[in-house]
């Protein structure tokens, strides 16, 4: 039987409400305040959650952030006779499944309810391969699902390898927009004169070799959703306008003087917190806030090391070898303890790419923790992981021990990029920008440190397939 409570002050209210609902058959629970309301949701299971805004105490704001972190996947509505579009955009933003304001029409109220408990069967469907039952992860999925059933703007902020992108397609799986278009574009991957034309297009003429018109990302993605991958790379210049067709969802292609508008919802991802890129003047304020309607986090691999033997067996399954699909490498329970004692700096993608390498190098039957030891052996050296680590200090930045990290893992790889970017679990474009950003030595520098150690050029390992621990 579906389980309910409700959160009230108003006494006509709450009784007309647990009325309605257990004719409906639910098992219903009132609560007079928040306070009572979180006791009672922590003693038993509750699907949804009905709850007044403005309570004594504790307030129906406060309730709902205490319900999802308890339990990312119950449902809450919030009721207020003080409705307004502030409140309206608050409870979107801190998780709310829907906002109906007093007097409540109980119709209303029922299709409300309805329609959350079907977008919630719909998004247990679909997050079946988005595995992880870490509280974190559920948090994150849940409010993936929340912001599914609304048309704004969403900001993903993660580390490289958490899984921004698969967040930002099941968002557009699970929206009103999931016919329509899906569109990627990677705002590191085009230099600052191509990237423009990427965006909105570009008329003939518009430059030199621009022999046809051609639309761009936000035209194709219109009745869809446009992920801007990594737009805290966005250059500066490029800002203004990215702003306006925000705003107004309309713009003028490069060259043209015609405006163009379009009918999207935007979802825009980092890897690093564009409060901090704001800060140090790479990222406008008012792009930022114009992004960041509905701010989703998902957690570090580490973070969640509770899902990592599940998924380690999910990827093993899944790149099982091709002539016998059928078959999945076992993993030793060695190897699975050794798993979940791993840092994983690159996250589920370094997860995924070291399974996928023990697989290949397997002979079949069960892998253990030698799997750990395959590396790149050069004249008697095994090329692996740095062996000292990132040197911890008292008020030591993340950012510096970030460099540390990539410095480390480079003069481990004696400067071979693709290498490094394989060890960390990240892009090899990653790699690229984080060497200039900060100011790395080139690759020359390694390979004469190799050369000195009798080492050639040609003996550094290049294949992009080569097993890493």
């Amino acid at each position: 039987m579906k389980r309910l409570l409700i959160a009230d002050d108003d006494a006509g209210m709450r009784a007309a409400l647990e009325a309605r609902f257990r004719r409906r058959g639910w098992l219903v629970d009132v609560a007079v305040n928040g306070a009572e309301a979180l006791a009672k949701f922590r003693a038993g299971l509750h699907s949804l959650v009905i709850t007044d805004v403005r309570m004594p105490g504790r307030d129906g704001f406060e309730l709902m952030r205490e319900v999802q972190t308890s339990s990312a996947r119950t449902a809450v509505i919030l009721l207020t006779a003080y409705g307004c579009v502030p409140d309206a955009v608050e409870a979107m933003r801190n998780g709310a499944c829907d906002y109906l304001v007093k007097p409540v029409c109980f119709e209303k109220l029922e299709l409300a309810v309805e329609q959350v408990l079907r977008r919630a069967e719909e998004f247990g469907k679909d997050t079946e391969t988005l595995i992880g039952h870490s509280p974190a992860w559920e948090q994150a999925l849940d409010r993936a699902r929340q912001a599914a059933s609304t048309d704004a703007d969403v900001l993903i902020e993660a580390e490289s390898g958490t899984g921004k992108e698969l967040i930002a397609r099941l968002i557009h799986r699970l929206s009103r927009r999931k016919s329509g278009p899906f569109v990627a574009l990677n705002c590191t991957a085009f230099p600052e004169t191509l990237l423009e034309s990427e965006l909105f297009g570009h008329a003939r003429g518009a430059f030199t070799g621009a022999v046809g018109a051609r639309p761009g990302k936000f035209e194709t993605a219109s009745g869809g959703t446009l992920l801007l991958d990594e737009v805290g790379e966005m250059p500066l210049a490029l800002q203004p306008k990215l702003l306006r067709a925000l705003q107004e969802r309309e713009f003028d292609r490069l060259g043209s003087n015609q405006t163009v508008r379009v009918d999207i919802r935007v979802i825009a991802t980092s890897n690093r917190p564009l409060e901090t890129a704001v800060a140090e003047g790479r990222f406008r304020a008012d792009l930022y806030y114009r992004l960041n309607v509905i701010p989703i986090s998902l957690p570090p691999l580490r973070d969640r090391a509770g899902d990592i033997p599940e998924l380690a067996e999910y990827f093993a399954g899944l790149y099982a070898p091709s002539e016998n699909p059928g078959t999945q490498a076992r993993l030793s329970r060695e190897l699975v303890v050794r798993l979940e004692e791993h840092a994983w700096p690159g996250n589920v993608r370094e997860l995924a790419n070291f399974v996928r390498r023990a697989v290949a190098l397997s002979r079949g039957g069960e892998i253990g923790v030698e799997a750990f030891d395959h590396g790149k052996i050069l004249h008697g050296k095994i090329l692996s992981r740095p062996e000292r680590s990132p040197e911890w200090k008292p008020g030591l930045s993340l950012g510096e021990m970030e460099r540390q990290l990539f410095a480390m893992t480079l003069e481990s790889t004696g400067g071979n990029r693709a290498r490094a970017a394989e060890l960390l679990g990240v892009s090899l474009r990653t790699v690229r920008n984080k060497v200039r950003e900060f100011g790395l030595p080139p690759r020359d520098n390694y390979r004469n440190g190799l050369r000195n150690n009798g080492l050639r050029n040609n003996d550094l390992p290049n294949n992009k397939e080569q097993p890493c621990p």
